[in-house]
C-alpha cells in the first residue's frame, strides 16, 4: 500500500485493504453458504446447533432408563408368549435373572413339550445306540431328573416324545411313565411319538447271554403289548384330545378297540411291532373305518410269508392321505376312500421264489390296483408324488402304467417270479 506526501492513503491502496478483509472475512463462513453466495441461490436455512447443552442432553437421554424397552410394563400374556420361544434350557437361564422371571417360568403352559429323545441316538439319526453301564445310568439319571424338573412346574403339554422299552423290569419304564402322565397336565396333549418296544440308548449287556431264546423273546413281545395297553387306558383317561399319534402297533384286537377311542385322531402313523405278528384284516379295515376325523394314515405293515396270499380293505369317508410305500407284502382287495387325494404305494420284491403256477394261483386272488382305485377314490389326484391326468380313470396312459408297474402284484402288472 502506497501513502501520499502528507501521511493520506491512495485510492488503490483503499480497494486493495477492503478486497482483503472480504476474502479473510470469506474463509470464516461455511463452504455451503460460499457456494449459494457465488451461484446466487437462495440461502438454506442454517441448523441450530445445540453446543456442549445440547449434546449433554443427547448423552443423559441415552443413559437414562428411558431408552430401555419396558419388557415388566407388558401384559404377563405377551410376556409368557415373547418366553414361549425360548428353549428349554434358555427358560432355566432367564428363571435366574430376576424374582419375576422366576415366578414366570413357572407357568405351566411355558413347558409343552416333553422330549425324551432329544439326546444321544436320536440326534444322530439311529433308532437304539449301545452305550457302557456308566454312561446308560448318566441317562437313566438325567431321564428323571427331566421328568421332576416338569412336574415340578405343573407342565400343561402339548407334545411328548418317548422311546422306552416297556417290558423292561430293571429300568422299570412303564411305571415310569404312567406315573409321568399323572404328574402333569395332559387335557391339551395334542401330539404323541411313542416307541414302546425299544429304549434307544442301552447298555451292551442288556441282553445277557442265554436269554435270547424265541420263548424268551415271545414273553417279552406278551408284557410289552400288556403295558403299551395299559398306557393306551391312561392316555384315554389324561388325553382324550390327542390329534396325532406315531407309534408301533401290535394289531391285537385291544389294541384297536383302544386306539379307535381317540376320536379326535387326524394323523395316524402305525409301524409293524412285530415281524412274525400278522395284521388281520377285519382289524384294519375297523380301523380305517372307526376314526371319522382321520386325514393322514402311514402304514409300515410287514405281512409274513405264512400270510402270503391275504388282502386287506380299506374304508374311511374322511381319509384324504394315504402312504404305504414302506409296507411289505400289503395287498388292497377293497377300497372305499372318496375323500381321498393323495396315495403312496409300493411294490415290494421279497426274493420269494415261486413257480409259475404257484404264482398265478396266489396272484389271482388278487385285484388289479388300478381297477380298485377307478372305482373306490373318486378325488384321488396325486399317486407318488405324480399328478393324475384328468382323464385317468377313462385311460391308463403311459406314466400311469409305469407307475402301476411299482405298484401292483396283479398278473397285468407283474412279470417276476419273485414276491
Amino acid at each position: 500500500m502506497r501513502k501520499r506526501a502528507g501521511g493520506g492513503v491512495s485510492r488503490e491502496g483503499a480497494e486493495g485493504s477492503a478486497g482483503a478483509r472480504t476474502r479473510r472475512g470469506n474463509a470464516l463462513k461455511d463452504p455451503a453458504e460460499s457456494r449459494e453466495a457465488s451461484t446466487g441461490a437462495m440461502p438454506r436455512k442454517r441448523r441450530r446447533r445445540g453446543g456442549i447443552r445440547g449434546i449433554a442432553s443427547r448423552e443423559e437421554g441415552r443413559s437414562s432408563g428411558r431408552s430401555i424397552f419396558p419388557f415388566s410394563l407388558l401384559p404377563v400374556d405377551c410376556q409368557l408368549h415373547i418366553f414361549s420361544f425360548l428353549t428349554e434350557a434358555e427358560k432355566c437361564t432367564a428363571a435366574e435373572v430376576c424374582r419375576s422371571w422366576s415366578q414366570l417360568m413357572r407357568t405351566p403352559r411355558l413347558w409343552r413339550t416333553a422330549d425324551f429323545m432329544r439326546l444321544g441316538a436320536f440326534q444322530s439319526g439311529l433308532e437304539v445306540v449301545l452305550v457302557s453301564a456308566r454312561e446308560f445310568e448318566r441317562w437313566k439319571d438325567w431321564v428323571h431328573q427331566y421328568a421332576y424338573h416338569l412336574m415340578a412346574r405343573g407342565a400343561s403339554l402339548l407334545r411328548l416324545r418317548a422311546s422306552f422299552d416297556l417290558a423292561d423290569q430293571g429300568a422299570r419304564w412303564a411305571d415310569f411313565l404312567t406315573g409321568f402322565l399323572e404328574g402333569v397336565h395332559c387335557g391339551d396333549l395334542r401330539d404323541l411319538e411313542l416307541n414302546w418296544t425299544l429304549t434307544h440308548l442301552e447298555p451292551p449287556d442288556f441282553y445277557p447271554p442265554g436269554t435270547c431264546s424265541m420263548t424268551q423273546v415271545s414273553l417279552t413281545k406278551l408284557d410289552q403289548i400288556h403295558n403299551f395297553q395299559v398306557l393306551l387306558e391312561r392316555l384315554l383317561v389324561r388325553a382324550p384330545r390327542l390329534s396325532r399319534a406315531k407309534l408301533p402297533f401290535d394289531w391285537s384286537a385291544r389294541s384297536v378297540a383302544l386306539l379307535t377311542r381317540f376320536q379326535q385322531l387326524r394323523t395316524l402313523e402305525l409301524k409293524y411291532f412285530w415281524s412274525f405278528k400278522g395284521v388281520c384284516p377285519d382289524t384294519m379295515q375297523e380301523l380305517t373305518k372307526a376314526l371319522p376325523n382321520l386325514k393322514t394314515l402311514v402304514l409300515h405293515v410287514l405281512v409274513p410269508v405264512k400270510d402270503l396270499g391275504v388282502s386287506y380293505a380299506l374304508e374311511s369317508r374322511s381319509l384324504e392321505t394315504l402312504d404305504v410305500s414302506q409296507s411289505r407284502g400289503l395287498v388292497f382287495r377293497h377300497l372305499d376312500l372318496p375323500a381321498l387325494k393323495a396315495l403312496r404305494v409300493k411294490k415290494t420284491v421279497r426274493g420269494i421264489i415261486l413257480n409259475c403256477r404257484t404264482r398265478l394261483a396266489l396272484q389271482s386272488r388278487w385285484a388289479c390296483l388300478y381297477t380298485l382305485l377307478c372305482r373306490g377314490t373318486p378325488n384321488l389326484r396325486v399317486l407318488n408324488n405324480q399328478t393324475l391326468l384328468p382323464h385317468w380313470r377313462e385311460q391308463a396312459y403311459k406314466e400311469l402304467h409305469a407307475l402301476l408297474l411299482q405298484a401292483c402284484y396283479c398278473t397285468r402288472h407283474s412279470d417276476t417270479w419273485l414276491l
